[in-house]
């Protein structure tokens, strides 16, 4: 059993879900959804996250904390983040497949395909850009993005025109079957504006979502960025994504 076997069989009995009520402060701030703290100053951050590729097992604890923590349907095909494998055969053919469709079982590998040479995960979710096209095609301003960096949806103006939803490069929003808006990954902005941590970051086990501030200098993303050869998804579309990925490698798009 490698490394990666063993972490997958261990985090197959800490349920995400489990995992944020024992956190510290996650309660209060599912009640003080869109209320930042009253001494939090926007214009002092600009918020991003970073993505070690290589840590990353493919558990699926992120998936699962993201649904708990933000209401998302308990469905297949809706979610805010996801995590894709690919598979490179010896012929540098490359397969990929979102194993966040299905319940997590680690226990169950794949069977062995000698023509795969190699196999890794990626987590993706709302690159939170800094020019973002949702932003640009959204005709009721439903779609903004925060001082600090953030891109997010008013539910209240949002009249479920989908407009964002084909605009956005990277397949990141949906519909949300229940209340008919566009919905998205928000970095959990209910409590990075307490100072925690978003639910997918807290929950990870090997640590390769890594949340922070690109406005500190000593903040943990930015060390991230300076130790890193860093790599965004669709860099020739110039949306300047703030989820930056180390050891991507060039066949994910």
């Amino acid at each position: 059993m490698n490394k990666r076997e063993f972490l997958q069989q261990v985090v197959a009995f800490l349920p995400a879900a489990g995992l944020l009520r024992m956190l510290p402060g996650t309660a209060e701030a599912k009640e003080l959804v869109g209320a930042p703290a009253n001494d939090y100053d926007p214009t002092r951050h600009w918020y991003g996250m970073g993505v070690d590729v290589d840590r990353c097992i493919g558990c699926n604890r992120c998936v699962e904390a993201c649904k708990a923590e933000n209401g998302v349907p308990d469905e297949p095909f809706y979610f805010r983040t996801w995590i894709e494998r690919y598979s490179v055969r010896a012929d540098g053919e490359t397969t990929v497949e979102c194993i966040s469709t299905r319940p997590a079982q680690p226990e169950q590998a794949p069977p062995e395909d000698p023509a795969v040479v190699r196999t890794y995960f990626v987590p993706k979710l709302c690159n939170q850009c800094a020019h973002p096209p949702c932003v640009q095609v959204c005709p009721v301003g439903a779609t903004f993005q925060t001082v600090d960096g953030v891109v997010l949806v008013d539910e209240k103006r949002c009249i479920g025109c989908r407009y964002c939803i084909q605009a956005c490069p990277y397949g990141a929003r949906y519909l949300n079957p229940i209340t008919r808006t566009a919905d998205k990954c928000t970095f959990c902005y209910h409590r990075i504006t307490k100072g925690l941590l978003p639910a997918c970051v807290e929950v990870c086990p090997t640590q390769a979502r890594i949340f922070g501030d690109m406005k500190g200098r000593a903040d943990r993303l930015v060390r991230f960025q300076r130790v890193n050869m860093i790599s965004v998804l669709k860099p020739d579309l110039n949306t300047e994504p703030k989820v930056l990925y180390a050891h991507l490698d060039g066949e994910v798009r």
